[in-house]
């Protein structure tokens, strides 16, 4: 059996654990393509470190700043995969990325100020920023010949914008973020005193015909306005272990974000296991995240093709990540009532393209995550088309 084939998916598993929209909360029958959540069991080596650590019986305090080995470890890997030069003193370990923002937002943003956010984007940057108090300000994100337009960035900064959400590899576009755009962004935030959130939880979902550049490398001298998140649920599917990070490039921002962390006291942190866990994930398995994009190009490159396939419907080819951000305005629906259809009549669940989730620029879209076996996705995109034509057919 290898790694990534039909036979490898417990259902009967993920039916009583994969929450978030996913197999535990449907209806038997529903097949759910929604949360960006791999339907395959983590590396091996996961589990066996995990079981090894639980056997000796002890689950004590851990250090306030996370296990000193566990941030080595998370340094030599950034460093080793995106040529990121960061000091593992540096590096706070944290309960997830989504954690992670919040922390960022709450020590860098004051009531009323302004922060640039992509529309549409991951629903985190704007829930972050509000949590702060701050005002979210909609730049819309267009892809024009295969990248994000950010040629009229600058004119939404206003004496009021303190930051800028960067969030590379993009969720829901699935684009990646060319060197001289990352180097203007820093170019803007070095002009008007901006700090940048930068969301890298989806750099490892890199697609062959592309290269990840992270911000950090573009122009080390003005890294420290950077605060960068990471964490280990994408590439390694261990979302309930709540395992991330905050990285930046000085003490100075570093000891910012532990003020506000609340590690240093009994209310924030990360657990020893977590910690083993991601340990483990940066120390063993970057293996099977490459094999696993092995897999996940051969399921993009169908699945791409196949809806490409359907008269008015479209999306782009992603670059990175594991999803795809599928144009459905065509068939007169809403976002909303389209997944309504799907998952009523031919038992299919998607997301939809709504404010809650990534902002009004994602009204006319679904998304669809292809972390599935290429069985299971060949039948959920069987039923998406022959919803189509349902649909085709009920407005002659």
């Amino acid at each position: 059996m290898k790694l990534f084939d039909n036979e490898s998916i417990k259902l009967d598993v993920l039916k009583k654990r994969a929450y978030n929209y996913r197999w535990a909360e449907v209806e038997e029958g529903v097949i759910p393509l929604t949360a960006a959540d791999p339907d395959f069991p983590v590396a091996p080596e996961i589990i066996n470190d995990l079981i090894d650590y639980i056997k000796e019986g002890y689950f004590s305090y851990t250090p306030k700043l996370g296990f000193p080995e566990f941030k080595e470890s998370i340094a030599k890997a950034l460093k080793l995969r995106k040529n990121e030069d960061i000091n593992p003193d540096f590096v706070l370990p944290i309960d997830s990325a989504a954690r992670g923002m919040y922390i960022i937002a709450k020590a860098l943003l004051n009531p009323g100020d302004e922060v640039i956010i992509f529309d549409p984007v991951d629903f985190l940057f704007k829930e972050s920023a509000l949590a702060a108090g701050a005002k979210p300000v909609l730049f819309p994100a267009k892809v024009v010949d295969g990248k994000i337009d950010i040629s009229k960035l600058e004119d939404y900064i206003t004496p009021k914008t303190k930051m800028i959400g960067l969030c590379n590899p993009h969720n829901p576009l699935g684009m990646v973020y060319p060197p001289e755009d990352l180097k203007r962004m820093l170019d803007l935030a070095d002009k008007y005193d901006l700090y940048i959130m930068n969301d890298e939880i989806w750099s490892d979902i890199i697609f062959p015909e592309k290269e990840f550049t992270s911000i950090l490398t573009v122009d080390p001298e003005k890294s420290e306005r950077v605060f960068s998140v990471f964490g280990f649920s994408k590439s390694f599917g261990i979302a309930a272990l709540r395992a991330g990070c905050i990285y930046c490039t000085s003490k100075k921002t570093f000891d910012l974000i532990v003020e506000n962390s609340e590690v240093m006291t009994t209310a924030g942190g990360i657990s020893s296991l977590s910690q083993i866990a991601g340990m483990t994930c940066m120390d063993k398995c970057y293996y099977w995240v490459d094999e696993f994009k092995v897999h996940l190009t051969k399921n993009r490159d169908y699945a791409v093709e196949r809806i490409n396939s359907i008269p008015g419907i479209y999306c782009e080819k992603p670059q990175a990540t594991y999803l795809l951000f599928v144009n459905i305005s065509s068939t007169g629906l809403s976002s909303q009532e389209f997944v309504d259809f799907m998952k009523s009549e031919m038992k299919l669940a998607l997301v939809p393209g709504s404010d809650e989730f990534f902002g009004p620029g994602s009204k006319g879209y679904v998304r669809i995550c292809f972390a599935t076996s290429f069985e299971i996705l060949k039948e959920g995109l069987d039923r998406f088309e022959a919803g189509i034509k349902k649909l085709t057919k009920s407005k002659i």
